[in-house]
């Protein structure tokens, strides 16, 4: 007979590692499919904890999110420091931030103290007969390796969500229209301001004639009618750290494949007065930086380069990350060495280099694309504009398994011809007209329909719109949906029966949770202060 786990989990998201890790705490082994630590573990050091003006959202840190931090404070012997800060409330983004490679290190001496968990380092299988369901219960997983897992219970704690679609849970992908859920940014957007080209710059490949094409870069998608929806993504980048350290510095190269003409959009907005960014340090230990993505109007951001990922097979995906790999390569390069560039800026950017102690394995150079969005799952209760609203929004959910304290953050989906000249579209971001407010992340937006499945969870693709899924999409708060999963499949494993997913109790989980020190009251964590955003 084949052994069957309490619990199996799927993806390599924080939100597996929170998940693997709790059902480890609990008693049950449970089996994973490479949890290494997503994001974080791929150049992410500059975390979304107290790093904005005009909000500390420190307080709504909790569980296993906060242990990971004690954690790696102890590493950095900043621990008594971590503790400091929050016994008196301080605000230290400092304190909070990590080099990738520390923390993988740290989440691997971490899933070994627990000899319950199985790391199975296989994918799905691709030819749809991955997922095998009695009804609305999953009863195995085929794997790539060959090998089945039989489980009771499944948690999707991937990016792509590609065991929900495996099962024929509802899932969506793209931005629904304004009108679905009476949401005014959502859909194609009229007014785009942040990181919007503040000088215009011609799109085509010959100047003002449009009949010859556009240059690299531009969508020939028309500009479309504001407020409708598409299957468009927010812009995916790499999450790439740098240092000015010599001894730990490789320098900025040419890849292989570059292509100049790649950066003719760059070389015009220089020439009509734009001004490039420089990287900056932001507090990340060892004289480290990480390109975020959004810094500016052409920074790291990928528009329209992402689209196609989340249905894409294993196969596809390299080549988007052999392409994006090799753009975002050359962009750094090209940043510090074509002749188009100012001087001065130029010789900022020499001074950057590959950390040579951060992915040896490939080249200093992350391994995986930050997944912004990708599938979410549709579900009878759906995060939307309304529950992150602070004066248009909806009554708070009564069953809050953690604290979303974070801006309704969804990048630019696309680059456009707008009114004749290249236009960045979909950034929604520090609104001043939409007022987001911190809000409990309901246990009803990591189930699916009871008619769909009813032994299965998500802390990571869940039900939301894509204004929605902007707010609670941050890497510590799938560390505490991951700890909700596992817990609710504990409680739920408890019966002789095999309980649905959706009736789990919401006070037992409600108890346990704050056992382990959840924050579930978002009264305590405080509110933006627009003053400043």
């Amino acid at each position: 007979m084949a052994n069957i786990y309490d619990i199996a989990i799927f993806g390599s998201s924080s939100g597996a590692v929170a998940s693997v890790i709790q059902a480890a705490k609990l008693g049950r082994n449970a089996s994973s499919n490479t949890p290494q630590g997503g994001i974080q573990v791929e150049g992410l050091g500059s975390t979304d904890i107290d790093n904005q003006a005009g909000l500390k959202n420190s307080p709504s840190i909790e569980g296993l999110g906060l242990e990971l931090h004690q954690r790696l404070s102890k590493h950095y012997g900043r621990l008594e420091q971590l503790e400091d800060v929050l016994a008196k409330g301080l605000k230290v983004p400092e304190v909070w931030k990590f080099e990738s490679h520390v923390l993988e290190k740290v989440i691997t001496d971490w899933l070994a103290e627990y000899p319950s968990i199985s790391i199975i380092k296989a994918s799905l299988l691709e030819d749809g007969t991955a997922v095998e369901k009695t009804g609305t219960v999953v009863t195995s997983v085929r794997l790539t390796n060959g090998q089945t897992v039989h489980a009771k219970y499944f948690i999707d704690a991937s990016y792509e969500g590609d065991f929900l679609a495996a099962a024929n849970i509802s899932t969506v992908i793209g931005q629904e229209p304004s009108s679905q859920y009476d949401e005014n940014v959502a859909g194609v957007r009229d007014d785009t301001r942040y990181t919007q080209f503040e000088v215009p710059v011609d799109p085509y490949c010959t100047p003002g004639d449009p009949s010859r094409g556009l240059i690299y870069g531009i969508s020939p998608e028309p500009f479309g009618e504001p407020g409708s929806g598409d299957k468009h993504l927010q812009a995916y980048s790499y999450r790439l750290p740098l240092t000015t350290d010599e001894s730990n510095r490789l320098p900025l190269y040419q890849p292989d494949g570059y292509d100049p003409c790649h950066y003719e959009l760059h070389r015009r907005y220089i020439k009509a007065g734009g001004k490039l960014y420089i990287s900056r340090f932001k507090g990340i230990p060892n004289s480290k930086t990480d390109l975020m993505g959004p810094e500016a109007v052409l920074a790291t951001d990928l528009l329209g380069m992402n689209d196609d990922w989340p249905e894409a097979n294993a196969q596809e995906r390299q080549k988007i990350l052999d392409k994006t790999a090799t753009f975002t390569k050359g962009l750094v390069w090209f940043f510090a060495n074509d002749e188009a560039v100012p001087a001065d800026i130029r010789n900022e950017w020499s001074r950057f280099g590959y950390c040579l102690d951060e992915f040896p394995d490939n080249g200093h150079f992350p391994r995986q694309l930050y997944i912004r969005d990708a599938r979410r799952m549709v579900s009878d209760y759906v995060i939307t504009q309304h529950t992150a609203s602070e004066h248009d929004g909806e009554e708070h959910d009564p069953f809050p398994v953690a604290i979303a304290y974070w801006l309704t953050d969804t990048h630019c989906v696309r680059r456009v011809v707008r009114d004749g000249v290249a236009h960045n579209e979909g950034f929604v971001f520090k609104e001043k007209h939409h007022q987001w407010r911190p809000f409990g992340i309901s246990y009803r937006s990591l189930v699916p329909r009871r008619s769909e499945a009813t032994n299965v969870l998500t802390p990571t693709c869940l039900s939301s719109s894509h204004v929605g899924y902007g707010a609670v999409r941050i890497e510590h708060q799938f560390y505490e949906l991951g700890q909700a999963c596992a817990n609710a499949c504990d409680i739920a494993l408890t019966g002789s029966a095999q309980m649905p997913v959706q009736d789990v109790p919401y006070d037992i989980l409600r108890e346990r949770l704050l056992g382990q020190g959840a924050v579930l009251d978002v009264s305590l964590v405080g509110k933006p202060d627009f003053s400043v955003l």
